[in-house]
């Protein structure tokens, strides 16, 4: 009797787990009609962070899950140059490395959506062959100032570039079905006191600049989920705003995906599912209870509450996990490593090339100066990057695998000047996860005698200068300017080099536009190669020696000061901000965090830059100032050097009421292989509107051309991205007249082609 009762209640279970509509089977509205209240509630947020909540030691968190209606988690990792994941795990032998590629503001200064679709295809593949899911990635904020503390993170100075690099690294990821969700939805142009800061910006600024970046990589990609961002814009935070979430991103834009906020967003999480803000991360217990209380009260409509559920099914529909993918567990590093080193490489940036002393010819032995010659930076630093991978390619190993002499007598008291100064910074040891900029060595300068040495055994010498930055704080002023060490560094190095005929060159391995027009005369050659991820001394080698001629362009303007540019003064270049207080907020801090920050709230003086910035510079950011009002930059948006020369012919061009387009020949007139970046600016007529004096529409990169060799290159884009928009009339306004449509080197160089088309 007791056997047949269990066989009966195990038939009960079974027919009823069996009787439930499961997710994949039935319609997405049987599964939610079949859902209580608290499960809805439930599948609104994430499920933390904590070890049990992700897949794996390292990751980001899942989404919730629900067995009896066929609903699992699906898993979500940091990104966006590297999967960011522990690489052992408790009580498992096996390593799982993860491959850190150049960071975003290098791949940008490549130029090649080509590029940028492989990194996004690599890391793409790498989430999957671990079996994760959504990769919390690309950032695509504008790099408004030099000092942003995830410049680094993101993409360029200007929408068109920045949205279209993210669109092709978006489809790389994607076309592995591995979603990313696209962030940080929207005007998340500082990281000091992110949490809280109120952006206050103009509509024709935001729909121009600051949305105009996300819309392109919305309407190129089809994101499966965006993020958005921790800010105010305008007094209201975006993951709150109805606005940004539902009129412009899904009713203008045509967004279909998932709407999730940053971790620990916002603060009221009903407003934010009544925005359209769809899951809440990391997912806290005070927020399932004040949605569950608003659902039950009717404060919340139902209706709101089930089509955020629908879109978190759709999402989870989408994903490997559920789909019951099997993955290897392993990923092919040594084939990844190599395209880190190709498009690391790739991206450099030749900004001075003086009597032609690169490529390396008739080089032997290399001296190597600056503390980040022997501490190099491959990429960024914060939760979407925990420093190096799991290996770095030294500058030294690059360039002795390349064939070169390094320096020996060097080395040494570089080695030992380091770990002095790592002590001195980090008493207690180096830490092995920082969220903010790391302490650099301050600089070493060798004596004359040994200086003396060098120059006498080496054939050209060559200066690393470092600058990292990451997640949680900006930079300072003082960190757009080479330190009284570094320029007494240069001094010395070049004196002694050029007194005996050598040569010096720069490298600038930094995270941002730093400082160069008091210095850059003092040496002959000058590579800006940002970050290139764990091949860095292989890439760097590779463009020394000539192996590869060096393509990249300016993501940014380098201007001559802190303080050349507008939104300069709008910033917190000079506050130190305690992220400590807000690395506490995340695990939800203690009863003294929670004060201090309500007494913060209701302070009845705002602090300027800090709790509020003023976008006083409306659209003229970066080069759209600088090449309007004529200001002089040290180096403009979009400059490069080759180690050949490239002639333009404009084959035709043409604008109609939908499409601008320019088909330009580019030859390569020098002695050289190499590539071209071709970019299309417009100078639109006034209309209603003042305009900045070029902006840049288009662009597109050639094959490699042998000498002689010439590529037709067709540039177009829409018409509509010609217009302003008008505050006073809350419309684009495309502006009758004369539209000269350039082909220009820079933002600020004179243009080489140019066509006028009357609209």
């Amino acid at each position: 009797m007791k056997r047949l009762l269990v066989l009966t209640a195990s038939l009960l279970a079974a027919f009823a787990s069996y009787a439930q509509p499961q997710l994949g089977k039935d319609k997405i509205e049987d599964v939610i009609a079949a859902m209580t209240l608290q499960e809805k509630v439930n599948l609104l947020h994430g499920c933390g962070m904590a070890f049990g909540e992700v897949k794996f030691p390292g990751t980001a968190g899942s989404t919730y899950a629900i067995p009896r209606l066929g609903i699992p988690s699906v898993y979500m990792a940091d990104g966006p140059h590297r999967l960011v994941m522990t690489p052992t795990r408790p009580f498992d032998s096996q390593v799982y490395n993860t491959t850190e590629l150049p960071s975003e503001l290098t791949i940008a200064s490549s130029f090649d959506v080509d590029a940028a679709y492989k990194a996004g295809e690599l890391i793409g593949q790498e989430v999957s062959d671990y079996g994760l899911d959504i990769l919390l990635a690309p950032g695509i904020n504008l790099l408004r100032t030099s000092l942003g503390g995830r410049n680094g993170e993101y993409y360029s100075e200007d929408p068109v570039h920045a949205g279209v690099i993210a669109a092709a690294y978006i489809n790389g990821v994607q076309s592995k079905n591995i979603g990313v969700a696209l962030k940080h939805f929207a005007v998340n142009n500082q990281e000091t006191n992110r949490n809280a800061n109120d952006a206050i910006v103009g509509q024709r600024a935001l729909r121009e600049l600051y949305l105009r970046n996300f819309e392109i990589a919305v309407k190129q990609s089809n994101p499966w989920s965006i993020m958005t961002s921790y800010n105010k814009v305008n007094g209201e935070y975006v993951c709150e705003s109805r606005f940004f979430n539902e009129d412009v991103l899904r009713k203008e834009w045509g967004f279909q995906g998932l709407v999730m906020s940053d971790w620990n967003a916002g603060r009221d999480a009903v407003l934010s599912i009544k925005a359209g803000n769809d899951m809440l991360q990391p997912g806290q217990d005070k927020q399932r209870a004040a949605i569950l209380e608003a659902a039950q009260n009717g404060s919340l409509s139902m209706e709101l509450v089930d089509l955020s559920v629908r879109r978190v099914l759709e999402f989870v529909l989408k994903c490997n996990t559920f789909k019951g993918y099997e993955y290897p567990n392993e990923t092919d590093l040594k084939a990844h490593s190599r395209l880190a080193r190709e498009i690391g490489a790739n991206s450099v940036v030749l900004l001075k090339n003086q009597d032609e002393v690169l490529p390396f010819e008739g080089v032997k032995n290399v001296a190597l100066y600056g503390t980040t010659s022997y501490d190099i930076v491959p990429a960024g630093m914060g939760f979407g990057a925990t420093g190096h991978g799991y290996y770095c390619v030294s500058l030294v190993e690059g360039l002795r695998k390349a064939g070169y002499n390094v320096e020996k007598s060097l080395i040494g008291p570089y080695q030992a000047h380091i770990a002095a100064e790592n002590r001195k910074n980090y008493p207690n040891g180096l830490p092995p996860f920082s969220i903010t900029a790391p302490l650099r060595a301050d600089e070493f300068v060798p004596e004359a005698s040994v200086l003396e040495a060098n120059v006498a055994a080496n054939d050209v010498a060559v200066i690393t200068f470092g600058r990292a930055c990451g997640e949680g704080a900006d930079r300072k002023k003082e960190h757009f300017y080479l330190t009284e060490k570094e320029q007494e560094l240069i001094k010395a190095v070049s004196q002694a080099y050029h007194a005996a005929g050598k040569k010096v060159v720069v490298l600038l391995n930094v995270v941002s536009a730093v400082e160069t027009a008091s210095w850059k005369d003092s040496v002959d050659g000058i590579l800006c190669i940002f970050q290139p991820g764990c091949e860095t001394g292989n890439a760097v080698a590779d463009v020394l020696s000539g192996k590869v001629n060096p393509s990249g362009r300016l993501p940014q303007t380098f201007q001559v000061n802190y303080g050349d540019a507008l939104a300069d003064a709008n910033f917190p270049y000079d506050y130190t901000f305690d992220m400590s207080i807000f690395a506490r907020a995340y695990s939800g801090g203690s009863a003294k965090d929670a004060a201090e920050r309500a007494q913060r709230d209701e302070a009845p003086v705002l602090k300027k830059n800090v709790d509020y910035t003023n976008y006083e510079e409306g659209v003229y950011v970066g080069y759209r100032y600088f090449t309007t009002f004529g200001k002089e930059v040290s180096y403009p948006f979009g400059y490069g050097l080759s180690y050949t020369d490239f002639a333009y012919e404009l084959v035709s061009s043409s604008m109609d009421k939908d499409n601008c387009s320019m088909t330009v020949k580019v030859t390569n007139t020098g002695k050289k292989a190499g590539r071209e970046v071709v970019q299309a600016y417009v100078n639109a007529p006034k209309g209603t509107m003042k305009k900045p004096l070029r902006e840049l529409k288009a662009f597109a990169k050639t094959g490699l051309l042998q000498p002689g060799e010439s590529q037709e290159i067709t540039l177009t884009w829409e018409t509509g991205l010609n217009a302003s928009y008008s505050e006073k009339k809350a419309a684009w306004e495309l502006a009758k007249g004369k539209y000269t449509l350039m082909i220009c080197k820079d933002a600020q160089s004179p243009a080489v082609l140019q066509a006028v088309h009357k609209f």
